[in-house]
């Protein structure tokens, strides 16, 4: 009798599906959305359409906080062409909110027990902070003159403390760590899809009205597009392929299954491709110090050899001969070996302009002061009339040479007791591959850096803090050691 007074006993689905209540309420659905569509325009309608959907992303995240991560990593990739589509987009704001937002679920999912911060509690954490509080500082700088700008490159500080401790709480184990790299692969394959679109079928309306902003300059050359794929430009989108690239093809030797194995050897191929394509000639240098340092810390003189002679091979390649001259991306990467390039020549003259300049402010001139960029808030300042094209000129001129160094010496902290760790510590093989893959890829974007600002820009220094977190995670994950002791690490999905 119970049974019979259940609407979902009584009726199948498609019978719900038929009955006139349904019909009605579906009929409903759609006149109010398509008042509200007339009224307030296609935005408002996808809106309201959206809401479902935030709804359960919502329910989930705080269910499952570690989704607010790697929310945050498909942010680095997609963000940043979004805003060519939908005008306005606050993009750094989108980022910070799904970062805070990942916090407040965390704190509520684990409410009634606390939240234990202790795996956070490490020494890259107090680094994360330290450079963080450097660039509070930064707003109380004598040297600047408009806190929009600060506000403008609040992410040079603030992703890397944010990101840091969620890192080190979340990915914990080896699983978490496998579906990290996966999510990074399909994400990497993804974009050099795109990439390829814009080079073979050419770059839709959108697209090219942001070339017609002004971006065809350094985006168009000699006929030729530099492929920019959903990223910021070119210069970002080849070496954060070439960073992957690195990344997926050392990963792929720790897998065992073929399967697994192939997937990040794909990833590798894409990625190396989406780097060539984009014409981004400092991007090589990255798989060539990547290499190089995987060759060091593998600590077998065998491959160590045969590894060093394949680079060398590769750098006669480009800087002797003429092979595939005739190919675009052949050419344009073999410019980056010429040290009497153009481009080479104006960016050591501005960097001499800004020696001088720079001699008498150990602070800097403020964060978001540095570069064409700060012609938006300061367009008759000296610093936003040079450009700084480095990264690690970026630095010395926002926040001076003890920024500088105090940054320098975090990149180093972490390459270097990582390094150690790899060599002599982790007693993992398979873990020791996947820590050597982060270690060479970040090594690659550091050499990259002084080229151009990678580091600084999505998804790089989002894919980049995670790396350093995870690298001073060794506890936690490396199993080995694990089983030998009584160290349990507190699982927080």
């Amino acid at each position: 009798m119970m049974l019979q007074n259940n609407p979902f006993e009584r009726l199948t689905g498609s019978g719900m599906f038929a009955s006139p209540k349904f019909k009605l309420g579906i009929i409903t659905c759609y006149a109010l959305l398509a008042i509200i569509i007339a009224k307030a325009g296609l935005i408002s309608g996808i809106f309201f359409i959206g809401l479902p959907f935030v709804f359960l992303y919502l329910v989930l995240l705080f269910r499952y906080p570690i989704i607010g991560l790697y929310t945050a990593v498909f942010f680095g990739f997609v963000l940043l062409g979004v805003g060519r589509y939908i005008k306005d987009v606050p993009i750094g704001l989108a980022m910070d909110g799904i970062l805070f937002l990942t916090y407040i679920a965390l704190i509520f999912n684990r409410f009634s027990k606390r939240v234990d911060w202790s795996p956070a509690q490490k020494d890259i954490t107090i680094l994360a902070f330290i450079w963080f509080g450097y660039s509070i500082f930064q707003i109380v700088n004598p040297e600047a003159r408009s806190f929009a700008a600060w506000f403008s490159g609040r992410g040079i500080g603030l992703y890397m403390f944010l990101i840091v401790p969620l890192t080190l709480l979340f990915i914990n184990d080896e699983r978490k760590l496998n579906r990290f790299f996966y999510i990074w692969g399909v994400l990497s394959i993804i974009v050099t899809l795109k990439g390829i679109m814009q080079l073979k079928l050419g770059v839709d309306p959108w697209e090219k009205a942001w070339l017609d902003e002004g971006n065809y300059k350094t985006h168009i050359l000699f006929g030729q597009l530099r492929v920019f794929s959903f990223l910021s430009d070119a210069g970002q989108f080849g070496a954060n392929q070439a960073y992957s690239g690195v990344v997926a093809f050392i990963f792929s030797l720790s897998m065992k299954e073929w399967k697994r194995k192939s997937f990040f050897l794909l990833v590798a191929a894409f990625s190396f491709y989406g780097m060539i394509i984009s014409g981004t000639r400092g991007a090589i240098s990255i798989p060539i110090i990547g290499f190089a340092t995987f060759f060091v810390l593998r600590k077998n003189k065998t491959v160590m050899i045969s590894g060093f002679v394949l680079l060398l091979l590769v750098f006669y390649f480009f800087k002797f001969t003429t092979i595939g001259q005739g190919n675009y991306q052949i050419r344009r990467m073999r410019t980056a070996f010429d040290p009497n390039d153009a481009s080479l020549q104006v960016r050591l003259e501005n960097q001499r302009k800004l020696k001088s300049y720079m001699a008498s402010r150990p602070f800097g001139g403020g964060i978001g002061h540095g570069g064409v960029k700060a012609q938006k808030y300061l367009p008759n300042a000296y610093l936003s009339q040079v450009p700084t094209d480095s990264g690690y000129v970026l630095i010395w001129v926002e926040q001076g040479i003890i920024g500088l160094l105090l940054h320098l010496f975090i990149l180093f902290y972490v390459v270097g007791k990582a390094s150690f760790q790899i060599m002599f510590r982790i007693r993992d093989p398979e873990l020791r591959l996947k820590m050597a893959a982060l270690v060479s890829g970040m090594c690659g974007i550091m050499v990259a850096n002084y080229g151009n600002a990678v580091l600084y820009q999505m998804p790089t220094s989002m894919l980049f803090y995670i790396s350093m977190a995870i690298l001073m995670n060794k506890e936690s994950l490396d199993r080995k050691e694990a089983e030998g002791s009584d160290f349990v690490q507190p699982a927080i999905e």
